[in-house]
């Protein structure tokens, strides 16, 4: 299984950013996805949560720093994953990684893509 994130950058205040992970060798529909953020000196956080459902659906799960600014959704046919990232701010800058967990509780992390809001 491999994850493959991309997206990151440099964006301003109030921008918008889609981030997106490509899962290999994996059987997506049944997983839970995630995405996860880590700034300097701080402890990696959990985003959003994305378990189950076609493309376009799924359960779905946010931090409260993010709710209603960032979305996350899932295309089964491309495999991938993305976080759609609206009226960003500083404190939305650091690494982002996207995390997949199997049925069976298995774990894969993704190499992590940075994004940095400042203007």
């Amino acid at each position: 299984v491999q994850l493959q994130a991309s997206g990151g950058g440099l964006v301003q205040p109030g921008g918008s950013r889609r981030l997106s992970c490509v899962a290999t060798n994996t059987f997506f529909t049944l997983n839970t996805y995630a995405w996860y953020r880590q700034a300097p000196g701080r402890q990696r956080e959990l985003v959003a949560s994305i378990t189950g459902g076609l493309t376009g659906g799924g359960r779905t799960e946010y931090g409260d720093s993010v709710k209603g600014r960032f979305t996350i959704s899932k295309d089964n046919n491309k495999t991938t994953l993305y976080l759609q990232m609206n009226s960003l701010k500083s404190e939305d800058s650091g690494t982002y990684y996207c995390h997949m967990k199997n049925p069976r509780g298995a774990m894969w992390w993704g190499q992590g893509t940075q994004v940095t809001v400042s203007s």
